[in-house]
């Protein structure tokens, strides 16, 4: 039995995470911290969890941590880096779910999350936990950075085209629309019900964090063939509660061949991408609750421009679902312990 401690389990990720990990069956979790929450039933604070747990939330403590095999950060960025030197120098296998070590330029983390990093010389070390991607590095990692829920659903959306050197990576477009539960769970006015109800808006159109790492992610997936890729992304505010609908805009280089063929070879062995037929586009709702992401190809009336539309759960594949995956792969269990339940529908 895996023993699994979570390091801020408050949060929207952080009872993700509990969810998926009641049902484990080979994983225990035996601490949860918070210092706000420190003696608190988990129970309490989350209804849905009574009779899967009998914990209490408790101060972070290196040593109790450090009795876990896995220890998952669900924090806000910056609060992993305080304490990531000393676990893992003790030993400890870490998964962040938080953006701390996904960017591996410190002085561009620096400018996009506005602080200081507080443990620039781990983020080298630290491999970025796509699976579909880096399945290989995981195994042996010590330190996962999870990737976030707008770049997982654009990464797998391109990632067929770009290993093949079919798409002019010069001009990418990512309009992307998330559920509310994507700001997390503190209190904001346009979060509120009232405000983002029978609404739908753009934000960040500026600029927003993940495009670095999103940038980062697709030239590593590209190799030389991504030289002076760059992607305009506009993430957008869906009046729902989660998921994520990502429609992904490229310019063919000249004939690509069966596209359709292309994305179902390359995600045929991979247990949580799922290529839907031809002529039939992802929803949402199909993928809520859980670590699916579900996507579809076509080039419109064969023009030269590929549209990828790929949809994922934030808090699952986007966050803690793909983190508990990471976990199975590290501890060599299969992929999908814990997550095979169908989406909830309706």
């Amino acid at each position: 039995m895996i023993k699994v401690g979570i390091v801020g389990g408050t949060g929207y990720t952080g009872v993700e995470l509990l969810r998926i990990l009641a049902s484990h069956p080979q994983a225990e979790v035996t601490v949860i911290t918070s210092r706000a929450e420190a003696g608190r039933q988990v129970s309490e604070l989350f209804p849905n969890l009574r009779g899967h747990y009998d914990l209490a939330f408790s101060e972070p403590s290196k040593e109790v941590l450090l009795e876990c095999d896995v220890i998952f950060f669900a924090t806000p960025h910056g609060v992993a880096q305080a304490m990531m030197a000393e676990l893992i120098e003790g030993g400890a296998r870490v998964i962040d779910l938080s953006a701390d070590f996904r960017i591996r330029d410190i002085a561009t983390w620096e400018k996009w999350y506005g602080q200081k990093h507080g443990c620039p010389d781990l983020v080298a070390s630290a491999v970025y936990g796509l699976p579909e991607v880096n399945r290989e590095k995981i195994k042996s990692a010590q330190l996962i950075a999870c990737p976030g829920c707008y770049p997982t659903s654009i990464q797998l959306g391109f990632l067929p085209l770009l290993e093949k050197g079919l798409i002019d990576v010069s001009s990418l477009i990512a309009n992307s629309a998330s559920g509310t539960t994507g700001a997390g769970k503190q209190a904001s006015v346009p979060n509120l019900f009232s405000e983002a109800s029978d609404s739908f808006k753009a934000y960040g159109v500026g600029g927003h964090r993940h495009l670095p790492e999103i940038e980062q992610g697709l030239v590593d997936i590209g190799g030389e063939q991504a030289n002076g890729l760059s992607l305009t992304f506009v993430p957008h505010l869906l009046p729902t509660i989660r998921g994520i609908h990502s429609t992904l805009y490229a310019k063919l280089k000249g004939d690509a061949g069966d596209l359709q063929a292309l994305y179902e070879q390359r995600y045929a062995n991979e247990p949580f991408v799922d290529v839907l037929p031809k002529g039939d586009f992802p929803q949402t709702r199909t993928v809520k609750s859980t670590n699916m992401c579900r996507i579809s190809v076509i080039e419109p009336q064969e023009r030269g421009t590929v549209v990828i539309m790929s949809v994922i759960d934030n808090l699952t594949k986007g966050a803690s679902g793909q983190g508990v995956q990471n976990m199975n792969i590290m501890f060599g269990l299969d992929e999908n312990m814990g997550m095979s339940s169908p989406a909830i529908l309706p």
